[in-house]
């Protein structure tokens, strides 16, 4: 079996990205998913890349240096109407520390003159996996949808209570676990590593 690191502190992407991996029936019984927190390495890794891929490629070979196989995502809201942003900031928007609150407040008031037809975004998630041995990959998800004024739902993280789903219908803070899942950005890079990764494991 096969132990992959997730390269993350954050317990909600563990959650996501675990479920995720241990629900793939390709994986089954082939991978133990492992966090940060399970092997004890609390230091941050310096996301200082100028792109997802970058900042996931980071993170990975971070976890892959340690000697496991590694997986890490980057990922943020690109908002149309600002020209991308917020970007690979997403997580930080409002500066330190980082608050879900502050991050949603600033976006909504940077989008407070843009009409509802011009409130087009996407979720994009880039996930990379770094090998100990030195080979790695990366694959790219996305999910668009629009920007709401005013938040909706109890569910989700981030930026979720704002933005409306072009798939659902609703947010993704209104959806449940199984629908976000299902058409979000992580969730659609980790079906594309999935397909990608067995190729990569021992039979």
């Amino acid at each position: 079996m096969t132990r992959l690191l997730l390269a993350t502190h954050n317990q909600n992407k563990v959650r996501e990205l675990r479920r995720l991996l241990q629900d793939d029936p390709q994986l089954q019984g082939r991978v133990e998913v492992l966090s940060f927190a399970d092997i004890g390495y609390h230091t941050d890794v310096p996301e200082n890349g100028a792109t997802f891929a970058e900042n996931a490629l980071i993170k990975a070979h971070a976890g892959a240096a340690l000697g496991y196989v590694t997986v890490a995502d980057d990922s943020g809201l690109e908002v149309d109407a600002l020209g991308g942003a917020p970007g690979i900031f997403s997580a930080r928007y409002a500066g330190e520390p980082c608050s879900d609150a502050a991050n949603n407040e600033k976006l909504m008031l940077e989008m407070q003159a843009v009409p509802d037809e011009q409130r087009t975004a996407a979720f994009v998630c880039t996930i990379a996996c770094v090998f100990p041995d030195g080979r790695q990959f990366t694959v790219r998800g996305e999910c668009r949808g629009r920007m709401l004024r005013a938040p909706l739902g109890e569910g989700g993280f981030g930026y979720d209570p704002y933005f409306l789903s072009d798939d659902l219908g609703c947010t993704l803070a209104q959806a449940s676990e199984e629908q976000k899942n299902a058409v979000s950005h992580r969730g659609r890079a980790m079906r594309q590593f999935c397909r990608k990764v067995v190729d990569y494991l021992a039979p």
